[in-house]
């Protein structure tokens, strides 16, 4: 019976890797940390499909140019941009973390208890405001600034 139990506890599915529900700031942004990173492995691969058309020739790389350059694909760059800052900061901030500088000095369970997550929240709060910061730039220089 113990068995059956542990097999059939989670039924959250996919909705519990994405939800969170009850999790806090930090469950999110590792969620989007996941997203970003997969959606930065797509952009990869298809940029060395969209780089291989230069074997063509230069009409094959034209032609397949040419199809780049609507207002649709201009979106997904920008996209590819929000998901590079976000990823970038987010990464730096784990890596910070896994390293200790985010944790504080060991200390003894005592009641009441005291989390790391309040040491580290701040900083996650400071990398999404810089990460906010740097999008609304790029989006400045993505769609007002720049001319083509």
């Amino acid at each position: 019976m113990t068995d059956e139990k542990n097999h059939l506890s989670n039924k959250l599915g996919i909705w519990g890797w994405l939800g969170g529900g009850r999790y806090g700031l930090e469950r999110y942004a590792y969620t989007l940390h996941r997203l970003t990173g997969l959606g930065l492995l797509l952009y990869f691969i298809l940029h060395i499909f969209v780089t291989g058309s230069r074997l063509g020739g230069p009409e094959s790389w034209s032609a397949s140019m040419a199809v780049y350059e609507t207002g649709l694909f201009k979106i997904g760059e920008f996209l590819v941009f929000v998901a590079f800052i976000y990823h970038g900061l987010n990464g730096i901030r784990l890596g910070l973390t896994e390293l200790g500088f985010l944790m504080g000095k060991p200390e003894r369970p005592l009641f009441p208890y005291r989390s790391s997550v309040m040491r580290q929240r701040p900083v996650l709060i400071v990398i999404m405001v810089l990460a906010v910061i740097l999008i609304l730039a790029g989006g400045l220089d993505f769609f007002v600034l720049t001319s083509h």
